[in-house]
């Protein structure tokens, strides 16, 4: 792939969160240990931004990445179900974003630009 990873995925982040990060680097936090972290939590927004910032082969950014993109689908699809239980209806809503942060793992791990706009997605 021609396309570095701050090329594919800077678009994603709005500048306050790259501030925010920066900031980070500033007071002596380790971006890409922050970046993992964030990704275990499920806050691919949070990684991302860490992730641009930091000095790591692409690849390891684009696992760090898509690794938080599938643990925010997980940890939606279990409120999902926590609603679904306490609420006795359906949140079809949730867990279609939670497909979508699916697909976006894997576009990342592809290689791809992320896809997030506002057409819908066929479910099968």
């Amino acid at each position: 792939m021609s396309d570095s990873f701050h090329d594919l995925y800077s678009s994603l982040l709005n500048e306050a969160l790259l501030e925010w990060a920066r900031q980070q680097l500033h007071q002596g936090i380790d971006g890409l240990a922050s970046a993992d972290v964030y990704a275990d939590q499920g806050k691919p927004d949070l990684a991302l931004a860490h992730l641009i910032l930091a000095t790591a082969p692409d690849d390891v950014k684009r696992e760090i990445l898509a690794r938080a993109y599938e643990r925010r689908a997980v940890l939606s699809e279990q409120k999902a179900e926590e609603f679904d239980q306490q609420y006795h209806r359906p949140f079809p809503l949730i867990k279609l974003e939670a497909q979508k942060d699916r697909m976006s793992a894997q576009q990342v791990r592809q290689g791809r630009r992320v896809r997030r706009g506002g057409k819908a997605l066929n479910i099968s």
